[in-house]
């Protein structure tokens, strides 16, 4: 039987797959943006705030979901450097310059877009390696900074979560279960975490918004401006 856990470092190869498995499109077409996501928005967290990332055990130990997170962001940045030296520095090519942000898109020769409607980029482009390599390697970059509005999102709502799960153990409540389970660990941290929790919803994934709001998050404005969606709950 199906049943919530702490995460286990042993659970780091599923934890990898699960992120892979339920990217966006954007992301899910490019072998280069497969094999680097993880190391954006699972392993910075499950590396340096394990105990606050929770897996949905299928019941044989093997996780098909997860909760992971950080009730302080502004304390995982602090953290950050030793999630450089401990995995990324082992695993990925350190970036050629990280003074300038890549744009997201490029065209798919690796050469620049020019003269393109931003609506139609998504199709005519590609996902930018080279910038994913930056996010991973710069924090700021990653979790603190961005369009107007972000700083304070991030300032008002310091605790984040991502959670995903398998398609087949979608719809069956265990979404929920595994947010509350990642609220109660916040609440009980005696973290600084401000007003409460915030998440993003990339574009093209925005049929998920009623779900975060029936577990009561919020739509925050700004998120627009860099072609997402912003969502907090207070805590």
């Amino acid at each position: 039987m199906a049943f919530i856990r702490p995460f286990k470092p042993e659970d780091t190869e599923n934890a990898k797959h699960i992120c892979r498995a339920t990217l966006p499109p954007s992301l899910s077409s490019s072998p280069d943006a497969v094999r680097l996501a993880p190391y954006l928005w699972t392993l910075p967290f499950t590396h340096l705030s394990p105990q606050t990332c929770f897996v949905l055990d299928d019941g044989t130990g093997a996780a098909v979901g997860y909760v992971i997170g950080t009730p302080d962001v502004f304390a995982l940045a602090a953290d950050y450097p030793r999630y450089v030296a401990e995995v990324l520095q082992r695993d990925l090519p350190a970036p050629e310059q990280l003074d300038v942000l890549e744009p997201w898109f490029i065209a798919p020769n690796g050469g620049e877009v020019a003269g393109e409607a931003e609506g139609d980029k998504r199709t005519a482009t590609v996902v930018n390696p080279r910038c994913l390599a930056q996010l991973a390697y710069k924090v700021e970059w990653l979790v603190l900074e961005g369009v107007e509005g972000k700083k304070e999102l991030v300032e008002a709502y310091r605790a984040m979560l991502h959670i995903d799960l398998l398609e087949e153990w979608q719809g069956k409540g265990w979404g929920r279960q595994l947010i509350e389970r990642f609220i109660e660990t916040v609440r009980a941290s005696g973290a600084r975490f401000g007003k409460g929790i915030q998440l993003g919803v990339a574009g093209e994934n925005t049929k998920v918004v009623p779900f975060y709001e029936k577990v009561g998050f919020i739509i925050y404005p700004g998120g627009e401006r860099e072609g997402n969606v912003w969502m907090v709950r207070d805590l």
